[in-house]
């Protein structure tokens, strides 16, 4: 029997680890295991990883506090495919959350996360790695790395994938990238056009939407509008809008034939291809209100050309607007009144609304609850009026006024803005100007004029200016407070804002009395200041303060030196002798409390007897004389601090023993103003009086000018030879004067010895008194040439 044989051990190894299946059920353990050096191992834990972060968002932020971002940014570059496709997918989950974003932008990870988009990747490598852009892409930072590191070309790459998950990212990321304009222009230069189109036929919705999104947003810029006219973007987006399958893409195709139009190339393109038919038949036909406002919004920037409006109009677009006025639907309604407001810069199509009755439907409109949908209803009702009356008069027809005026109290600033044009256009009529002012518009637009946004005070200054033409709305203007706030506007940087006040501020100055106020709200300084600017000054600033000065002869005569054929002198007129444009003109009252000194004398003209400055006078008690009936009151030329001031003559000693002669005649009830007034000058009434006897008679212009002329100079002292002029002393004379009335103040009256702008200004104001201001000649201050 043979012996038993015992069988030998195989040997061990010393170095080997005999493999050890471990099972974990915390996330903690599973990071842990990513620092691990086992390609095996880190692969089974980013798979771990993955799975937990896809089961919410908590996972995520739990994931990160325990320290998964940083290793996972590293293994998506790791040498072995499995591992490296595996931490792709958990960051590309992970990087939706907002902590995780914040975390990585520390670790500038955008360079590896492109490198992953190469051709060489596989597909679930490229699905996660566009979902990890996607998800970042959605910040500003990242948009400017992923642009840095040239991530737009391999995501256009992308678009053109048999994977769907790696299409809806790609161009999902895209969309995110052109909301920055450097990208827009890059995705065209980079032939993104193609792709983007075709992924309008895909078979999956959500593809065609974020394609058609990302069109709709790189068109706005114009480079890319003429790549998308070469490539035939418009036939993709007409069939489109031809398909009713393709319904839910219809608002964002009429978006992008909305930009396109801003094109002259592309609007013809689109009449060649027959697509202005096609959008005005779709305006009609669609069910789908947004669909049907996008339509409106691409016919109204379609009529932003002169020549697209003229085809419009031969489409008889008008009538398919006016139909849009009565939809239910106020995106509709907004969007078709724009569209009225620019298709009426046409004029036919402004008669055309007015016939197919579109007026009244739109004044309605300016009721609506909507802010928007009123704005809308005034800026087509501000465009509707423009240089047409008739619309105007149907505006009131439809009591649109009220409404109006109603809106310049609106908490929206573009709707009193456009309501503001509104009345402008309208207050070119009386009657119209009556009807508005009568609701209160005048209150309405002074406290527009307070506020501080340019467009509202442009429109508010125009219709002051518009509203002011007639004497009750200055007078209105002037007791709600309206002259300073328009005067302060004076001062804006905004030179729109300066003439539409100074057009306003001439307006307002064609009576007396609300000129007197703007001088005394400071116009007349701010209007010399700007006329000396040389950036600041126009034609209204300087209409504006000659309309003023005008109501101000003496002040005008001072500053100017001259006065025209029309400015008619009336007692109160003096003359303090030449002053700069812009410097302060003093009053005749703050003249006459100075302490007399050897200055040039201030000469005075007030040859109104005391009895006939008159606050109240009956129509049967006025006087009938030539006289009295040419020359003009003081009480017409009232004057404020800052300018001449209304004088009331308290009389002298001749007036009193006149009176007293005079105690028993019947006399008009006389109104004294207690305050500081002008001597009365009797030597130079009885001047008018004896001109109106000698001079009125003469028939002939020649000799009545002749005849003035001889009595003036009796009157100042003469004719005087050239060279007995040293001995003339009527400088001694004027300083006698002076102080004889203890007053820098003198009376033209009485001067004896007057030397040529004595006799000029004699001349002028006897003149004015007794000739037809029609036949007044240019009268020029001598001292001013």
């Amino acid at each position: 029997m043979g012996k038993k044989v015992k069988k030998e051990s195989e040997p061990f190894s010393k170095d080997v680890f005999d493999p050890l299946p471990i099972e974990s059920k915390t996330a903690a353990t599973a990071v842990l295991m990513l620092s691990s050096p086992e390609e095996e191992v880190l692969a089974k834990a980013c798979e771990a990883i993955h799975k937990f972060a896809e089961k919410g968002d908590e996972n995520k932020t739990s994931l990160m506090c325990l320290g998964a971002v940083e290793p996972l940014s590293r293994l998506i570059s790791h040498e072995d495919k499995t591992v490296r496709r595996n931490a792709v997918m958990a960051l590309g989950v992970m990087a939706s959350n907002n902590e995780v974003k914040k975390c990585l932008k520390k670790l500038d990870v955008i360079p590896a996360v492109i490198s992953k988009l190469s051709p060489e990747e596989n597909v679930v490598v490229h699905e996660f790695a566009t979902l990890c852009l996607t998800s970042l892409s959605a910040d500003f930072c990242y948009k400017v790395q992923i642009f840095e590191h040239k991530g737009l070309e391999p995501l256009i790459q992308l678009l053109s994938s048999p994977d769907p998950d790696v299409k809806k990212n790609s161009v999902e990321c895209i969309f995110n990238l052109v909301q920055d304009f450097q990208n827009r222009a890059a995705v065209q230069q980079l032939n993104g056009l193609p792709p983007l189109l075709e992924l309008l036929h895909s078979e999956f919705p959500v593809i065609q939407q974020l394609a058609l999104r990302t069109i709709e947003n790189i068109t706005t810029d114009s480079e890319t509008r003429v790549a998308f006219r070469n490539v035939q973007g418009f036939d993709r987006i007409l069939e489109i809008l031809g398909t009713k399958e393709f319904s839910d893409l219809h608002e964002g195709a009429l978006r992008v034939i909305s930009n396109c139009l801003e094109d002259s190339e592309s609007m013809q393109l689109i009449q060649t291809m027959g697509g202005l038919e096609q959008l005005l038949q779709f305006v009609g036909t669609t069910t789908l209100p947004e669909a049907q406002a996008n339509a409106v919004k691409a016919v109204a920037r379609m009529a932003q050309s002169g020549e697209n409006r003229k085809i419009l109009h031969e489409r008889n677009v008008e009538k398919t607007l006016t139909d849009l006025l009565m939809q239910e639907n106020e995106s509709v309604r907004t969007a078709a009144c724009q569209a009225v407001a620019t298709v009426s810069k046409n004029l036919s199509s402004r008669d055309t609304f007015r016939s197919l009755d579109a007026i009244k439907p739109i004044v309605q409109l300016l009721n609506s609850e909507g802010s928007e949908l009123r704005m809308a209803a005034a800026e087509a009702l501000s465009s509707l009026t423009n240089d047409n009356n008739l619309n105007a008069y149907a505006i009131h027809e439809a009591e649109g006024d009220k409404l109006l005026v109603r809106q310049l109290r609106d908490s929206c600033m573009g709707a009193a803005v456009y309501a503001a044009s509104v009345l402008t256009n309208m207050a070119s009529q009386e009657e119209l100007r009556r009807s508005i002012l009568a609701h209160e518009a005048m209150p309405a637009l002074v406290a527009l004029l307070h506020c501080t946004d340019n467009n509202i005070l442009i429109s508010a200054t125009q219709a002051v200016a518009s509203l002011a033409c007639d004497a009750e709305a200055r007078m209105e203007l002037r007791n709600v407070g309206g002259l300073s706030p328009l005067v302060q506007l004076l001062k804006s940087i905004n030179a729109e804002i300066r003439r539409n006040a100074s057009w306003a501020i001439s307006v307002c100055a064609n009576d007396e009395i609300t000129a007197l106020e703007l001088c005394n709200a400071g116009a007349l300084e701010i209007l010399q200041e700007i006329t000396l600017s040389p950036n600041r000054n126009n034609k209204f600033s300087e209409l504006a303060l000659q309309k003023l000065l005008d109501s101000n002869l003496s002040l005008k005569y001072s500053l100017t030196g001259h006065l025209s054929a029309s400015n008619i002198t009336t007692d109160g007129f003096y003359d303090p002798g030449q002053i700069r444009m812009g410097h302060q003109v003093p009053t005749l009252e703050e003249i006459s409390k100075q302490v007399v000194n050897n200055h040039r004398a201030t000469i005075a003209v007030n040859g109104k007897p005391l009895d006939q400055f008159i606050a109240k006078e009956p129509d049967d008690c006025k006087q009938d004389s030539p006289t009295e009936t040419t020359a003009s009151s003081v009480l017409s030329s009232k004057r404020s601090s800052k300018t001449p001031s209304k004088m009331k003559g308290k009389g002298n000693k001749e007036d009193e023993k006149r009176k007293d002669e005079d105690e028993y005649k019947p006399q008009p009830e006389i109104v004294v103003d207690e305050a500081w007034s002008l001597p009365y000058d009797a030597a130079f009434h009885n001047l008018v009086k004896e001109a109106v006897e000698s001079i009125s008679p003469l028939q002939d212009v020649v000799k009545m000018y002749t005849a003035l002329a001889m009595l003036v100079c009796d009157a100042m002292g003469g004719q005087v030879e050239a060279e007995k002029l040293h001995d003339f002393l009527w400088e001694l004379h004027i300083s006698e004067l002076k102080f004889e009335a203890c007053s820098n103040i003198v009376l033209i009256g009485k001067i004896k010895k007057g030397t040529y702008f004595h006799r000029a200004l004699l001349y002028k104001v006897i003149y004015a008194s007794v000739c037809a201001p029609e036949i007044l000649c240019h009268w020029q201050n001598p001292l001013s040439s």
